[in-house]
């Protein structure tokens, strides 16, 4: 609670007094001169050490969804292990792993919903899911094959569930009221996207849940709160856990209706605070954002790199923007979008970051029912986010062309995985429906073949991983036609051009620019030819919805 502007003053005690008396004499002379006080040291800023995440390909599940080893119909933690080598089995020389580097998993803790982003136990897995020793154990599975794990930690709210907020409830006297966020009277605000009212009646008074009445928001100006969430995280790295992604970050502190709900100063402060907690623990974990917002408003999650390489505050953030413009484009042939909103990310974001590009994700109508089940835009897209910088993050099921389910509820965007034709999800009834196309869309008919969408995610994954240029170099836009989108991506040791086709039909890139002597190619989509021409001046011609890299020499 802030003091209304009072300032309070206090006489020294006198062991004070005499600790300053002392002080004055050591910085004086025999003849009572002053001298100069020798500066006290200040220790350097604790940098993050996450490199490993600067091209990483990551990859989010739905436990619940992802595949069932009891026969009870919902995803558990021993399925999901038995399935790892699926996804990256450790050994760089095999080619039928998907060739990721580290998972996200969606909420995995105690909640009374399917979803679990109402937590009422930050230290308990979900039942569902299994024990904590079955989380463990998958960890350790992980950490043998290379992949790095992450978990969502969800800080902006707890379920109305939780004994926090039981408690807080309970009475205005009670221990924890000041852990959520209370009033008197209902102040009227509505969500800042403009829609269900924020406040919730309970008990006689009014609570904030920017949500909804089943999601209380945390009271991040009480001390309490932010030591035991910072204490939380700081429990999983111990156990092993790579780093979070972070929920609804925008939304961490408010100060009034409307814009007051966002983006505020003290949510950008509390989320640096936050950061360098996780730093001093654990240097190498990553950080990654959900900050629903546009370009400039996301550079600001980044922080200042002044300092701290990387940003003292989000070190990575979900490039929403960039996400959207690759689904338009890629709609409707027309590259122009994506291009204007790259030199807006590279005008905006500080230099050195780590941008997270994605396509969908769990909140959103999923990638193949956007796209039309169209083969040649699902082959295109993914292209595209395999050559962007930074660390892509593909949602489970996208690699097979995973159609959303038949309505716009968010269960129809979770659907089981398919394994195979008849589903392989689990041996019994599945917690919900799998999704439409389960014939073609399905793992067991697609991991042979040369021709199918996930060998296509597989072999621009491994080409990614061939390019230090693709794991980690600038980009740097090549002006060619609106059909095409041609980039540079170059660290000290290696150049590469990238071209993707986004329309229906041939197209040239028309001149490009480019100092080189000529190419070489890194990988290539059938039909695609080298660039022609000469220093300076190249073109080329690539079939529809095709792609190609190459080295420049």
């Amino acid at each position: 609670m802030q003091n209304g502007g009072m300032t309070s003053r206090r006489l020294l005690s006198p062991m004070a007094m005499a600790l300053l008396l002392l002080a004055c004499h050591s910085a004086s002379g025999v003849d009572g001169r002053i001298r100069a006080a020798r500066p006290v040291p200040v220790p350097p800023a604790v940098q993050w050490n996450h490199e490993w995440a600067r091209g990483a390909v990551f990859y989010e599940i739905f436990v619940r969804s992802f595949s069932d080893s009891n026969g009870d119909g919902i995803g558990d933690f021993n399925g999901l292990t038995a399935k790892l080598d699926t996804l990256n089995d450790g050994d760089p020389t095999t080619t039928t792993d998907l060739g990721i580097d580290a998972i996200w998993l969606m909420p995995v803790f105690q909640s009374p919903s399917y979803h679990g982003y109402d937590t009422v136990d930050y230290q308990t897995i979900e039942q569902d899911y299994g024990t904590n020793a079955d989380f463990q154990r998958f960890l350790e599975a992980a950490h043998k094959r290379g992949i790095r794990v992450i978990l969502d930690l969800v800080m902006n709210h707890t379920s109305s569930e939780s004994p926090w907020f039981l408690d807080s409830a309970s009475s205005p006297t009670s221990q924890k009221r000041n852990w959520y966020v209370w009033s008197a009277t209902d102040p009227g605000w509505r969500q800042p996207w403009g829609g269900d009212p924020s406040w919730h009646l309970r008990n006689g008074s009014f609570y904030y849940g920017v949500f909804w009445s089943g999601m209380p928001d945390l009271n991040y100006r009480t001390p309490e709160v932010k030591a035991e969430m910072f204490r939380i995280a700081r429990y999983w790295l111990s156990q092993g856990v790579d780093g979070f992604r972070l929920d609804a970050t925008r939304y961490l502190v408010e100060t009034g209706p409307g814009p007051g709900q966002a983006d505020i100063a003290e949510t950008h402060q509390l989320l640096k605070e936050f950061a360098a907690d996780v730093r001093a623990t654990r240097a190498d974990a990553v950080l990654v954002a959900e900050n629903t917002t546009d370009t400039a408003a996301l550079a600001r999650y980044y922080g200042s790199t002044a300092t701290i390489r990387g940003g003292d505050e989000m070190p990575m953030n979900f490039n929403f923007p960039l996400a959207s413009a690759v689904l338009e484009s890629v709609k409707s042939g027309n590259a122009s979008r994506i291009r204007s909103t790259l030199r807006d990310v590279i005008n905006a974001y500080p230099r050195g970051i780590i941008d997270a590009p994605f396509l969908t994700n769990h909140d959103q109508t999923r990638l193949a029912t956007v796209l039309s089940n169209d083969a040649g835009k699902l082959r295109n897209a993914a292209a595209i986010l395999l050559t962007l910088p930074g660390a892509p993050f593909l949602y489970y099921g996208e690699e097979v062309g995973l159609q959303n389910g038949p309505t716009s509820a968010d269960e129809s965007k979770r659907t089981p995985m398919p394994w195979s034709s008849s589903g392989g999800f689990t041996s019994g009834a599945p917690w919900h429906a799998y999704a439409p196309g389960l014939a073609i869309n399905n793992v067991a008919s697609q991991v042979s073949d040369p021709r199918s969408l996930l060998w296509h995610y597989r072999k621009w994954i491994a080409a990614r991983k061939s390019s230090a240029a693709l794991l980690r170099g600038e980009l740097t836009l090549v002006e060619t036609g609106s059909q095409t989108l041609a980039f540079l991506r170059e660290t000290a040791e290696e150049r590469v051009l990238v071209v993707h086709n986004v329309s229906d039909s041939m197209a040239s890139t028309g001149v490009m620019a480019i100092d080189a002597a000529g190419f070489e190619v890194l990988s290539a989509d059938g039909g695609v030819a080298v660039p022609s021409g000469r220093p300076g001046s190249w073109s080329l011609s690539l079939p529809a919805r095709s792609s190609g890299v190459w080295r420049l020499r």
